[in-house]
């Protein structure tokens, strides 16, 4: 048997080329799609944007009149920004 794509002569049992690796027959099933990854770039930006926001907060509830409810807001924004990376970390391994 010769193979399809580059013509070496191969055994008739084989179940591949053993020169150029090409399989003798199609495949039974389909390949799997691959799953396109996505940048941890994005992730980090949007954790970085919210830190900033945090900052700007915690900056901003020094000269507001009810100061305790800006912290509040700073400290949850600095928690999902975190709890943002740590995730992004732990599905990368």
């Amino acid at each position: 048997m010769q193979c399809r794509k580059c013509g070496t002569e191969i055994a008739d049992k084989a179940i591949v080329c053993y020169r150029c690796g090409t399989a003798t027959t199609d495949p039974v099933r389909p390949p799997a799609e691959l799953r396109r990854k996505r940048t941890p770039l994005f992730s980090f930006v949007v954790a970085a944007l919210l830190l900033l926001l945090a900052l700007y907060m915690g900056q901003a509830s020094r000269s507001a009149s009810n100061p305790q409810q800006w912290q509040i807001v700073a400290g949850i924004l600095v928690g999902v920004a975190l709890l943002l990376v740590l995730l992004r970390v732990v599905r990368r391994r």
